[in-house]
C-alpha cells in the first residue's frame, strides 16, 4: 500500500461520522471555538472536543489559541488535496 493510499483512507475514516461532517459544514462559515460548536450540534462539550481532535490530527482543522479561547478553522487546502486523491483514486 502506498503512503498515500494510507493518507486517503485515515481522511475517509476522519469524516465517517455525522458529527465530524457537521463540524466541518459549521467552520465553511468561519472560526469557532468548542464553546460554539457543540450547542449547535446538541452534543456534549467532551465529544465535540473529542471530534476536533480527530479532525485536527488529520489536519482537516486548524487550531488557534485566542485569549483563554481555542479557535478552530477548516484547512480547505487539505481537504482540497484529499477530495482531488480520492477522485483519482476511485477513477
Amino acid at each position: 500500500m502506498t503512503t498515500e493510499t494510507i493518507a486517503l483512507t485515515e481522511y475517509l475514516k476522519a469524516i465517517n461520522d455525522v458529527n465530524r461532517m457537521a463540524i466541518l459544514k459549521l467552520l465553511r462559515c468561519g472560526s469557532l471555538c468548542v464553546c460554539e460548536i457543540f450547542p449547535k450540534l446538541g452534543i456534549s462539550q467532551n465529544l465535540a472536543s473529542h471530534h476536533l481532535k480527530v479532525l485536527k490530527e488529520c489536519s482537516l482543522v486548524e487550531s488557534e489559541r485566542l485569549g483563554n479561547k481555542i479557535m478552530y478553522t477548516r484547512n480547505d487546502a487539505v481537504i482540497e488535496h484529499y477530495q482531488t486523491l480520492l477522485a483519482k483514486t476511485i477513477q
